[in-house]
């Protein structure tokens, strides 16, 4: 760049004398086209401005379009517009090596600030091969790979514990192979439309076929008689539960439907109620403190936050009822009846710690409701993702295979069984976590309560998945804020309609986010 510079000062000094043939000489290349030394350089390096560079006099003085064509003309005097044109030309020429040539510097030494596609291009150069070139590959399809949610924790984290992310459940799944694996084809689940003679005609058949399936294997809900519909995570269901329900109150004259549920209630029913604001139903509060005789009861069993085994508190012609059943799975709680309300809710979320396929599903006993409930769906995503509903067939089908004797019969199946290993997680984390609140002394959670599991064959004890955690310390009134001082996101008391001194703990984290957890929280006086 410096010889370029020192060209341009020799050029313009040549300029003042003689304007005349300045643009063919910058535009001329030298000894028959062949590139200079400087030009091998700068391609050797892969810097910018090779073409200019090439352009440099040659020694010897002046190299003009006359020399080259072999013929000589006398030059008249050139005009002053002409001076001022190739003076600007020179500049703008000369401005653009300089930023080529920062460029190629700032590139070469900050290749991070490259495009994605000049990244790759960095990783993988054209000598590359082999065993060296399939690594470089490798890493740069792991940085492409999709996202498995938080990243691991250290002894500094802040440990998140707000949110009910399901993550525990990957170190089961990442033992089970192709066994919940799937490939769709490019030309596959297309068209809107899955099953036009189901109440539900976006419902994958084979999701059907598997939803029914592993209900009859842990024998927790019936099925025969009812209709399946999916929806985008349970709380959408939720939703179409509630537009089904509700008065249709056309012309506006009706008052909004009471929607209720026993505190301490799960936190989002209140906030996904009044979202939208609608003229059908609103947020009553608590059902145990609720007047009168319409209304919408929300069942939550086990129920979050508390794990308690529910049922309706209301009882009356014109109240309906919806059960929540997310963790009425045989790793939370035991299995002591098939249930058989007119509306029941589940999730993949729960079930096998899905959560980023964004799958639940309603068992509906009245096809007018099913039909209203799909109505709302149909009207709010116009269906629900093929792809996620396949995934999620394949997934529930691994684990009810795990407990079928024809496929689980040879052992590769009997090793992968997910409530088995959900149960032993469960017990042995609400273990840690009693003994963690015992050594602090300043913490209290609910009773363990058992029973018979008919799933188990045996008694077994309620883990549920989150922890309803108080703190006791006198001069604490605020236990979420209390440990949030502490790095422990938690959930406060309030939004479940409770005392700030509870909070809500996941109990589903990774193993690391919770060891730290409970070590923290055994140290706090």
């Amino acid at each position: 760049m410096a010889a370029f510079q020192r060209r341009l000062i020799d050029a313009r000094g040549e300029f003042q004398g003689n304007g005349g043939g300045l643009m063919p000489r910058m535009l001329a290349s030298p000894a028959a086209g062949a590139p200079s030394r400087e030009e091998h350089a700068v391609t050797a390096s892969g810097g910018g401005g090779v073409a200019l560079r090439g352009a440099s006099r040659p020694r010897g003085g002046a190299f003009s379009a006359a020399k080259a064509t072999g013929r000589r003309r006398t030059a008249p005097g050139t005009p002053l517009w002409r001076v001022a044109v190739f003076a600007s030309v020179a500049l703008n020429v000369a401005t653009l090596a300089l930023l080529l040539h920062h460029y190629a510097v700032s590139h070469q030494h900050h290749p991070a600030a490259a495009s994605p596609d000049q990244r790759h291009d960095t990783c993988v150069q054209p000598e590359t091969s082999g065993a060296a070139a399939r690594t470089v590959e490798s890493k740069d399809r792991d940085t492409r790979a999709p996202s498995t949610g938080k990243p691991a924790v250290t002894h500094d984290s802040v440990i998140n514990l707000d949110h009910g992310d399901p993550t525990m459940f990957e170190a089961f799944w990442r033992e089970t192979g192709d066994a919940a694996e799937i490939v769709i084809p490019g030309w596959q689940t297309m068209s809107y439309f899955s099953d036009v003679t189901n109440v539900c005609w976006f419902l994958e058949p084979d999701f059907d076929q598997q939803v029914r399936r592993l209900h009859r294997t842990v024998g927790n809900a019936a099925v025969d008689g009812y209709h399946v519909l999916v929806g985008t995570g349970s709380t959408q269901l939720f939703m179409a539960a509630l537009y089904a329900l509700a008065p249709p109150n056309a012309d506006g004259a009706g008052e909004p439907m009471s929607v209720v549920s026993t505190a301490p209630y799960y936190s989002s029913y209140p906030a996904v109620t009044d979202f939208l604001r609608s003229g059908l139903f609103r947020w009553g509060g608590d059902a145990d403190t609720f007047v009168g005789d319409t209304y919408i009861e929300l069942v939550c069993s086990p129920n979050n936050p508390d794990g308690a085994i529910r049922e309706a508190v209301l009882s009356s012609d014109a109240g309906k009822a919806v059960h929540d059943l997310a963790y009425y799975w045989p790793q939370y709680t035991p299995i002591t009846r098939r249930a058989d309300h007119d509306i029941m809710l589940f999730t993949v979320s729960k079930s096998t710690g899905h959560a980023g396929t964004r799958i639940g599903w309603a068992l509906v006993k009245d096809r007018e409701v099913a039909r209203r409930m799909t109505k709302f769906v149909e009207l709010n995503t116009i269906g629900v993702s093929k792809d996620s509903q396949l995934r999620a067939a394949k997934v529930l089908r691994a684990v009810s295979d795990g407990y079928d004797d024809e496929h689980s019969s040879g052992g590769a199946m009997r090793s992968h069984r997910l409530f088995d290993f959900g149960r032993r997680k469960m017990v042995e984390r609400w273990s840690m976590l009693r003994a963690a609140a015992a050594a602090s002394g300043i913490f209290s959670l609910p009773d363990e309560t058992i029973g018979y599991c008919n799933f188990a064959n045996e008694t077994a004890g309620n883990n549920p998945a989150f922890a309803w955690l108080r703190c006791d310390r006198e001069d604490v009134v605020d236990c979420a804020g209390f440990l949030r001082g502490h790095k422990i996101l938690t959930r406060c008391g309030s939004q479940f309609g409770a005392d700030t001194r509870y909070v809500r703990v996941s109990m589903l984290d990774r193993d690391d986010a919770f060891d730290f957890f409970v070590r923290r929280l055994a140290s706090l006086k």
